[in-house]
């Protein structure tokens, strides 16, 4: 009888890379989804479901992201605030003046697993809405994407 068995690798044994994404002229959508296969380490080989093995990520430009269609007037996010009567909701040219980062977190944050895994996944994640960032000591290497953004 042949048994196979998996090879799997040591939390121990996982190197984290910081990967930076220049988000001038993305689509909102498109940029999320790839932010959120790296996060959980789907694009390498040794992609494990249940462990974080995905690479820190850095968002430059981040005001710069841009949506289709009238989805500038027509999206809405909603909040609550935990008060009575306190539900809001901004537009995303309104969310895009006052917090720039939060349209692009709130989609990555959607495609993420909805369990503690996912909230440990979303710490990895740094958006910045102008092209300056704390994290140059961490040595990123810049990425592109390839196909229509």
């Amino acid at each position: 009888m042949i048994v196979y068995k998996t090879a799997l690798r040591k939390p121990a044994d996982l190197r984290k890379n910081w990967i930076i994404i220049d988000a001038k002229g993305l689509t909102l959508g498109r940029l999320a989804a790839n932010i959120s296969n790296i996060l959980q380490g789907k694009n390498k080989v040794d992609y494990t479901p249940y462990w974080d093995n995905g690479d820190n990520v850095i968002v430059i430009n981040a005001k710069y992201i841009h949506v289709t269609g009238e989805k500038n007037q027509k999206k809405i996010y909603y909040w609550h605030t935990r008060r009575p009567g306190g539900i809001k909701q901004a537009t995303y040219e309104e969310m895009m003046v006052k917090h720039p980062e939060k349209p692009l977190q709130t989609a990555v944050k959607g495609m993420l697993p909805h369990n503690k895994l996912g909230r440990q996944l979303l710490k990895n994640l740094y958006i910045y809405p102008d092209a300056d960032h704390p994290h140059s000591a961490q040595n990123p290497k810049p990425i592109t994407f390839s196909g229509r953004m």
